[in-house]
């Protein structure tokens, strides 16, 4: 819009246009003014209105198409509502400008208010966004600061060697071992609040008291002094389940999603030292092999490295005596596992099947023993993980024949379940 010689505009009539001939943008306006003079009376007369401040200057948006001349004519009113539909009704009179006929057709009136109230709510967006995008930030860094200085509050020191720990040690009936007091407080920060240090490398008298009075899950850095610690836990006191931090990690450094990811992924501690035992045995084998030359020295202890340290796995290999019929059905068998094994690589979830080895359901692993405990008519299950002794003795308990994993814990007890190790 042009501009206008009145302090307040409230309304804006706009009407289209179409003269039947080429006219100039004064031609229009001066049709108004004359065609209208005397229609309404001297308070509604155009000229005395706008040389009053009541309209403003009335703008002509014009092109040329087809010999004609067409367009748009928009008045700025301070008038009244009423005062403003009868100005807007008394245009349309208009019907020859110069020699041509025209015709005048308002199209609305528009309150110039609603058309500022939507700059003012467009202008707010804006301003919210930048409030948004540039302040809340910062508002919520103090927000972390503070809750880190609560948490860090809530440290206390527990026991004769005043051990950094949560303030629910006593409360817990389970409770976590870590390695030094940035563990605490980063668990702390994460709402786990039943954390308590170890103190260093001597496990001291309260660590021993707590780990025969409560259920202790041992929550260690992803590497091999990790595994250090729990081996001296395990031998000065009694612990339940183990958690290690991902590969090269240390707790202190875990976001919330990995501590607890970590800690959904518990498993008892002669689990893993039997998975320790094996690790070192298997290094200990190769780093001797790879120091000798020969290969028929190689393969001759390799064999007795195998027979020493797999006896659990070998047993998957060995075919039960029966009838040639019968050893023919579990080579098979066995066969058919170990491809179901090769399609559940990297998927983390166990399968239940049936006499024929058809799937009768599929669930993650951490669910694999309800499966097991609630399935009917069952045979076999695999799984993309660790084959343990507690999954044997349920499997044998249901009835199933076999049992395919990706490798093996420490099995001590023997059992007619036949184990299949995709590792093999």
């Amino acid at each position: 819009m042009g501009k206008t010689y009145i302090d307040t505009v409230k309304y804006q009539i706009k009407a289209n246009f179409e003269v039947d001939g080429i006219v100039e943008k004064p031609d229009i306006v001066g049709a108004i003014f004359g065609q209208t003079e005397g229609l309404l009376g001297d308070e509604l007369e155009l000229r005395e209105l706008q040389k009053n401040g009541r309209i403003g200057r009335i703008e002509i948006e014009s092109q040329i198409k087809n010999g004609k001349t067409e367009g748009m004519i928009i008045i700025p009113s301070s008038l009244d509502m009423v005062e403003t539909s009868i100005l807007g009704a008394s245009i349309e009179v208009v019907d020859r400008v110069g020699p041509y006929e025209a015709k005048i057709n308002v199209e609305k009136i528009e309150d110039s208010r609603n058309m500022k109230r939507k700059q003012v709510m467009d202008r707010a967006k804006n301003l919210l966004k930048t409030l948004i995008s540039n302040e809340i930030p910062e508002t919520r860094e103090l927000t972390e600061m503070l809750r880190d200085q609560v948490k860090t509050a809530e440290l206390i020191e527990y026991g004769e060697e005043k051990l950094p720990a949560g303030p629910e040690i006593d409360s817990s009936d389970s409770i976590i071992f870590v390695e030094g007091r940035a563990d605490v407080l980063n668990l702390l920060k994460n709402n786990i609040l039943n954390a308590i240090a170890i103190g260093g490398a001597n496990v001291g008298k309260t660590i021993t008291k707590l780990g025969k009075e409560k259920e202790v899950t041992a929550f260690v850095d992803g590497d091999r002094g990790g595994d250090l610690i729990v081996k001296e836990l395990a031998a000065a006191t009694d612990i339940d389940y183990v958690v290690k931090a991902p590969d090269g990690k240390e707790v202190e450094e875990l976001t919330r999603k990995e501590i607890i990811q970590s800690l959904r992924k518990k498993i008892p501690l002669q689990e893993f030292l039997g998975l320790m035992n094996e690790k070192s045995e298997r290094k200990r084998f190769h780093d001797f092999r790879d120091n000798r030359e020969g290969h028929g020295f190689r393969a001759r202890n390799e064999r007795m490295y195998e027979e020493k340290t797999s006896s659990s796995e070998k047993r998957s290999e060995v075919i039960q005596p029966g009838q040639p019929d019968q050893q023919v059905e579990n080579v098979e068998a066995r066969q058919e596992i170990l491809t179901k094994l090769k399609s559940l690589e990297g998927t983390l979830k166990a399968r239940i099947l049936d006499e024929k080895l058809e799937i009768i359901k599929e669930v993650p692993i951490r669910e694999v023993m309800q499966a097991i405990a609630e399935s009917q008519n069952a045979k076999a299950v695999i799984l993309d993980g660790i084959v343990t002794q507690r999954l044997v003795d349920l499997a044998e308990q249901k009835g199933l024949k076999y049992i395919g994993g990706v490798r093996s814990g420490a099995i001590t007890r023997k059992s007619n379940v036949s184990i299949i190790l995709s590792s093999e």
